[in-house]
């Protein structure tokens, strides 16, 4: 169990590091005059980064099914970011 919730914190901080790149690159896009990403892709990272974060702590703080519940929200949240906005 530890270890799951070890992984899933770990792709967590990844889908969180994900969401400054694109901050990041939207700025850098904004400031010399070439396409970043969009908006939406802003704020499709800026609500999977809440959702992962938020079903992180409660797979950390909790037991059980709950515990395994949160670390599969993480993965499935970061599955769904990556497949819609990186490889799609």
């Amino acid at each position: 169990m530890t270890a799951v919730r070890t992984l899933s914190g770990v792709v967590a901080g990844g889908v969180v590091v994900l969401l400054c790149v694109v901050i990041g690159a939207a700025l850098i896009g904004a400031r010399r005059d070439f396409p970043g990403p969009g908006g939406e892709s802003l704020t499709w990272h800026v609500l999977a980064a809440v959702v992962v974060v938020g079903a992180q702590i409660v797979a950390d703080r909790r037991r059980g099914a709950a515990a395994v519940t949160g670390s599969a929200v993480v993965f499935v949240t970061t599955g769904a970011l990556l497949w819609t906005q990186w490889w799609g």
